[in-house]
């Protein structure tokens, strides 16, 4: 191969893109990897914020994985951060029903599939006897479906659960707890498909599919300082504050235009390229004739995610993290530790929650003032130690185009890794990975596209470098 056969451009420094890059220089490509935040990470990031109890480091998003997210995992591992954000044991989710002030718990055993749920949802409090069977009867019928399916793409999650029996109680306590978590979407609004392949994955896999992990360190120490520092050993450059303006295929492969302010504009050749952006942004730079129905990802959706973030002057819950039902708070994260409250001086016995409140379309462009008032009362309604709690800070985060939309007739829009331009190659959570818009699936996606490159390229099947040792 020439040298200018081994050059690659990743456009896009998410985790579709990080592990594109990666995966590309580890066989022995030279990439150039072009980003256009002045950080890596994409929708997955921390900033520093001074509040009233000193300077936190925040996330944008409260973002968990699951043990099934075997991609991620990997990811983490290869960037050494997998002692950063580690997995529970054992699943065991706190549920706490807001009118009844009752506590359930979700959580499995080492029994096999479907058994170890049997103990939990048999006493899982939030449902009647008679709801719990029908939950049973819905589970063994989702097992016989395979997500793949195109025909249940068309269809809603939510009339396939009503088909089944389920009561709007048992898809508020059950169903959409977890489907509006991992699919940013009520069961009416989301894709049978992606439904059956959360819940299957998630929950009818394997035992500890569903044990959850999340990061015990700012994200932003993670995907970008970590992952920064991983690609560059691994020999990627890294341009930030750079975006990519035009694609145009030259004899011989690409040549890739970006700008970058200060140093002007710079004409990248490669014969690799790698767009791993989001959807629109992936429609502006996409050449004519190099993806059939191109027009087809404008009619891919978004889906927003509000982070609503409270600092408390003492400590006023005891668990880290619990989920709710009867109430408009969704999931609530202790990130006390995670923002370095705890080492400054003034944040001594205060602590900090973060509310993540998916499929928010009503409230996404709410003013703060509106979401204060709505959900301060709410946690003292849930947390009784809250009652007489001082608020040291309250702000919102908004990811307005978190996720793509998970709705019916999404997946026949979606794009393989693979264009019709010799390449050429696409990434992202919202690529036809067959999973829904998590952090898994971005990982998937940039995977995907490194092997799609390198089998053009002439290795084995596209077998990536960890992979053949």
């Amino acid at each position: 191969m020439t040298s200018h056969a081994t050059a690659a451009v990743v456009i896009g420094g998410g985790l579709a893109g990080t592990t594109a890059a990666l995966a590309l220089a580890d066989a022995g490509l030279r990439v150039t990897l072009v980003e256009g935040r002045p950080r890596l990470g994409g929708l997955v990031f921390s900033f520093r914020r001074d509040g009233a109890a000193g300077e936190l480091s925040v996330d944008n998003g409260q973002h968990v994985y699951l043990r099934c997210c075997t991609a991620y995992s990997g990811l983490l591992e290869r960037i050494g951060a997998g002692h950063l954000v580690p997995l529970q044991d054992r699943m065991d989710v706190p549920v706490l029903d807001a009118d009844r002030m009752r506590l359930g718990r979700l959580r499995r055993t080492a029994l096999p599939v479907p058994l170890h749920l049997a103990k939990s949802l048999a006493g899982y409090p939030h449902l009647s006897p008679a709801e719990r069977a029908g939950v049973v009867r819905a589970t063994l019928a989702l097992k016989g479906l395979d997500p793949a399916d195109p025909a249940l793409d068309g269809v809603d999650f939510g009339s396939w659960l009503r088909r089944y029996g389920q009561s709007p109680r048992a898809v508020e306590a059950l169903w959409d707890l977890v489907g509006i978590a991992t699919l940013n979407a009520r069961a009416a609004d989301a894709s049978m498909g992606l439904a059956a392949k959360v819940f299957k994955t998630g929950l009818l896999s394997a035992p500890g599919a569903a044990d959850i992990g999340w990061s015990r360190v700012p994200l932003g120490d993670v995907h970008d300082g970590l992952a920064r520092a991983a690609l560059e050993k691994a020999g990627v450059r890294i341009a930030l504050r750079t975006r990519a303006g035009a694609l145009t295929r030259t004899d011989d492969g690409w040549r890739v235009s970006v700008e970058n302010g200060p140093r002007g504009s710079e004409q990248l050749t490669a014969g690799t390229v790698v767009l791993a952006v989001p959807q629109r942004e992936t429609h502006a730079l996409l050449p004519d004739g190099a993806l059939a129905g191109k027009d087809r990802l404008l009619d891919i959706g978004t889906a927003p995610i509000l982070n609503v973030h409270v600092v408390y002057d003492r400590k006023v819950l005891r668990r880290p993290f619990f989920a709710a039902v009867g109430s408009p708070v969704q999931w609530v994260f202790d990130r006390t530790e995670a923002s370095g409250l705890t080492g400054l001086p003034d944040g001594a016995g205060c602590q900090y929650l973060a509310l993540s409140q998916s499929a928010a379309q009503e409230e996404i462009d709410q003013p703060v003032a509106k979401l204060r008032a709505r959900y301060l009362p709410e946690l003292e309604r849930l947390l009784p130690a809250a009652r007489g709690a001082r608020i040291r800070d309250f702000f919102v985060t908004r990811e307005r185009t978190a996720t793509f939309a998970p709705s019916p007739g999404v997946g026949r829009l979606r794009p393989a890794a693979r264009t019709q331009a010799p390449g050429l190659f696409l990434a992202g959570a919202w690529t036809a990975t067959g999973w829904p818009a998590t952090m898994e699936s971005a990982v998937r996606s940039g995977t995907a596209a490194a092997r799609e490159a390198l089998t053009e390229l002439g290795f084995p099947q596209g077998q990536l470098p960890q992979e053949a040792a």
